[in-house]
């Protein structure tokens, strides 16, 4: 390939004619990746009804979806950088509707768990894709807008899963929830391959499979034991041994890609105090966002009695702040001025208070709720724009598609994450409070077999009490995370006072 091949299939980074309706056209795309990150919440009272799910399926069919895409993401990414952008964009978008017809086709639990995870591969190349393109036709002065508009869908996508989701079920069956997913591939499908131009690094690195199992393998397998610990005990071999498994296995992929010439992701990276920093962010306040409305939606319906829509609709405000104060530029205009490292600790300051609010406050109605659900929005709105900004910025744009997988697999794997550990500390409570109901024994099934009303009031006392703790630890989860990302980027502009605060 000649030097002058290799330039114009490379298209490189700059403003491009037609780049804010590109822009559009691949937030639509992600929309509907990230709606199915949360639109099967408010799905579950049906799941369990019509399906049989037990409580350990439901976290399953939540995290296959996930977990998945976080194995997936950097690899997706070097494919991209590699091989053509648009392309894998392109493909993304066919496997993905195939994975949600299947999914809305599913008769078993077991059949659901795996359409989800055939959506997840689709998903893994839709997310790198769309974020790299974003930096590829966008320069310095207007990526920080771009980033922030497609922040905005990506919380949007996030936290509007249970009001669409609700919508769907008021009037349908649960199979909806993924086959309306069809139309919109569809229409962005026929958009992109109008509109996106397709942009490369001819020099990129090979896909590294071998780093892709191995991370998928580790992930899975840590994740897999958070999960099981209510069911079989903390101790017992059927949670130790997956968690060594997977602690090991992530030992040996960062082992592997110190060692191989084409990483899947350069270790290196991490050496970069704004990298890590950004990085230790991402994932908390995924893993706070994502394990509370798993939790949230459960108590909406199951302890205070909405239905699917009214459920969806009480979870609306997180979604309505974070694009109010994006689309209003507060977020964009909000980081020149504060710095990176300022801006994230009070955006997560914020999402660490939502949370708190929602546990203390939320018990007992759905005022404290909201409250916590504004402050959390707010929290979000400004801190997630200004780490998926410092991810990219602190990676080459020739690996633009890797820096995307980094992103994505932080966002994913702290959503699957928070799913997890917050599930997992809500159950534990529960089965303290409410001896014998432990492991796949769902609420739904210790209130079927509650005597009488008092005991039905004290399972939902217990599920309550639950939900409180769990809140607490996301909470503190989040400050602490917020806290450490915002010392380290700080570390970082003081060590290189030349680069840009934001």
């Amino acid at each position: 390939m000649t030097t002058t091949t290799a330039q114009h299939e490379q298209a490189p980074t700059g403003r491009h004619p037609q780049r804010w309706l590109i822009l559009g056209v691949i937030c639509l795309a992600q929309l509907t990746v990230l709606l199915d990150n949360t639109i099967l919440s408010v799905a579950i009272p049906s799941l369990n009804r019509e399906l049989g799910a037990s409580a350990t399926d439901i976290q399953w069919m939540i995290n296959a979806y996930s977990l998945v895409q976080s194995g997936l993401l950097l690899t997706a990414g070097n494919a991209a950088d590699r091989y053509g952008r648009k392309k894998l964009l392109v493909a993304g978008l066919v496997l993905f509707g195939i994975g949600s017809l299947a999914a809305g086709l599913s008769q078993s639990s077991g059949q659901l768990i795996a359409a989800r995870a055939g959506m997840g591969v689709g998903g893994a190349l839709l997310m790198t894709t769309i974020l790299a393109v974003v930096v590829q036709i966008f320069d310095d002065t207007e990526r920080v807008k771009a980033i922030a508009l497609w922040s905005t869908v990506s919380s949007l996508g996030f936290a509007a899963g249970p009001l669409i989701g609700g919508v769907m079920l008021d009037h349908f069956w649960w199979g909806a929830i993924f086959l309306i997913n069809i139309p919109v591939v569809a229409l962005a499908l026929t958009a992109v391959v109008a509109l996106v131009p397709e942009s490369k690094n001819p020099q990129g690195e090979r896909p590294d499979l071998l780093g892709a199992l191995l991370s998928t393998i580790g992930m899975t397998g840590v994740v897999y034991a958070i999960i099981s610990g209510p069911e079989h005990g903390w101790t017992s071999g059927q949670v130790l041994i997956p968690a060594a498994v997977g602690v090991a296995v992530l030992a040996a992929f960062a082992v592997w890609e110190l060692r191989i010439p084409y990483p899947m992701l350069d270790m290196h990276f991490f050496r970069n105090r704004r990298f890590i920093g950004a990085v230790a962010g991402s994932i908390l306040v995924a893993f706070g966002m994502g394990g509370s409305l798993f939790l949230l939606t459960q108590h909406l319906q199951f302890v205070l009695g909405y239905g699917p829509l009214d459920a969806g609709l009480r979870t609306a405000p997180l979604a309505l702040t974070i694009v109010a104060l994006n689309l209003t530029g507060v977020g964009p205009r909000l980081l020149p001025k504060l710095g990176t490292p300022l801006t994230i600790a009070i955006g997560m300051a914020l999402v660490s208070a939502g949370l708190a609010a929602i546990a203390l406050l939320g018990g007992d109605g759905y005022g404290g709720m909201l409250l916590g659900l504004v402050v959390m929005g707010a929290g979000i709105a400004l801190s997630m724009p200004a780490m998926a900004n410092a991810i990219m910025s602190a990676i080459p744009p020739e690996k633009a598609g890797v820096g995307a997988g980094v992103n994505g697999t932080l966002a994913e794997f702290g959503n699957g994450l928070g799913v997890a550990v917050l599930g997992a500390v809500l159950n534990s409570r529960f089965a303290v409070l409410v001896p014998g109901v432990v492991g796949a024994a769902s609420l739904p099934a210790a209130l079927a077999a509650a005597d009488g009303s008092a005991e039905r009031e004290r399972v939902s006392d217990a599920f309550a009490s639950g939900l409180e703790t769990s809140q607490l630890v996301g909470a503190v989860a989040v400050l602490a995370g917020g806290l450490l990302a915002a010392l380290l980027l700080r570390r970082a502009e003081n060590a290189d006072p030349a680069r840009p605060a934001a």
